[in-house]
């Protein structure tokens, strides 16, 4: 009697999807959540943005043999929007995201309620953890283990227990969620920092970071998708900032500030020579430090590559394609970032264009 008690006590799961050509992922990603163990996951609703490879189908299938399994249409293709779709649409107590780029622990959705309960936080969720399956991935999930590469966030942080500023993914209230107006539709990116700080304004100790929970999230496989994606994170950011103009967020702001104090030293070097700024110094000493860093980040995980950081079915990186990988990401991600930066702030500034 006890037992049946306490199973329906439990909240129940609506888990969320966002997708748009993920017929490589889709299948086992849902068919993983629905073997889960917990008891209350009512439903897996998949926002689908117009897919042109066999995503729906495989879907539609998934849902003909559970019903569970729903699929929505995303007219506006972007996440934020399938998300909210599905956050109109669901009806579990809690509202947990997921992604088709991650695998998940087999105790995922355990941990995250465990989480959610037992922190009274708004959105909890776990470390994202780099995995890779070729060795430019390698490159960035070394990146992503170095301060550079993840400028101190503690959703970074595989060991850090405790409140945060934001997480990955997230797992949250459905309540909570929807009286926050659920995703900013005109954030293309950034999104997640966007709402976690919507919630921060409501409570300082809204979103919670769990050890426990553990997923682990594939990066993109070239250097030009890296540089896409951290454009759009800078171009997100700088909305971020102007949206919540009381917090600082400074460490979204770091690239920015720090590549354009270099430029403006560099072009008054340039046109002001007696000065003598040595900027060429300077930029020739960032990027030794940069590749310096790539090498010291290499090394210190070259032992638990395989086991911690290494996925694939190929043989394993040079220790030279590792470093050299490693290095090209920790010098794209603050110029894309900072592109994406300035380049929305010329927008809004000077454009007047206040939207993505």
């Amino acid at each position: 009697m006890l037992n049946q008690f306490f199973l329906n006590s439990l909240p129940t799961i609506s888990l969320a999807i966002p997708s748009y050509n993920e017929a490589g992922n889709i299948e086992y990603i849902i068919t993983e959540f629905l073997t889960t163990k917990y008891p209350k996951l009512i439903e897996v609703i998949v926002a689908d943005g117009g897919s042109t490879d066999r995503t729906q189908d495989i879907v539609k299938e998934l849902s003909l043999k559970d019903s569970r399994v729903k699929l929505l249409h995303n007219p506006l293709k972007v996440q934020s929007a399938g998300l909210n779709l599905i956050l109109q649409e669901c009806t579990g107590d809690i509202f947990l995201r997921a992604d088709a780029h991650s695998d998940y622990a087999p105790d995922y959705i355990e941990r995250c309620v465990e989480a959610l309960l037992g922190s009274k936080a708004l959105n909890v969720g776990g470390a994202q953890r780099f995995v890779a399956k070729t060795p430019f991935q390698a490159g960035v999930a070394l990146a992503s283990k170095s301060f550079l590469g993840s400028g101190g966030a503690k959703y970074r942080n595989p060991n850090y227990n405790g409140y945060a500023d934001t997480v990955y993914l997230g797992c949250f209230w459905t309540k909570e969620l929807r009286d926050a107006s659920g995703f900013d539709i005109s954030q293309i990116t950034n999104q997640d920092a966007e709402l976690n700080q919507k919630l921060l304004n409501k409570n300082p100790q809204a979103i919670y970071i769990s050890s426990n929970i553990r997923v682990w999230y594939y990066p993109r496989k070239t250097w030009k998708s890296i540089f896409i994606q951290y454009f759009k994170y800078g171009r997100g950011r700088y909305l971020t900032t102007i949206k919540h103009t009381k917090q600082l967020q400074l460490r979204g702001k770091l690239p920015f500030l720090f590549i354009s104090a270099t430029l403006l030293l560099s072009l008054t070097d340039f046109i002001v020579p007696h000065l003598s700024l040595h900027t060429e110094a300077l930029i020739l000493s960032g990027l030794l430090f940069i590749f310096g860093e790539s090498l010291r980040t290499t090394l210190k995980f070259s032992k638990s590559f395989t086991t911690e950081l290494w996925r694939g079915s190929e043989e394993l990186p040079s220790y030279f394609s590792l470093w050299f990988f490693c290095g090209v990401t920790l010098l794209t991600m603050p110029i894309a970032h900072f592109s994406g930066y300035g380049y929305q702030l010329f927008r809004c500034r000077f454009l007047k264009i206040t939207g993505w």
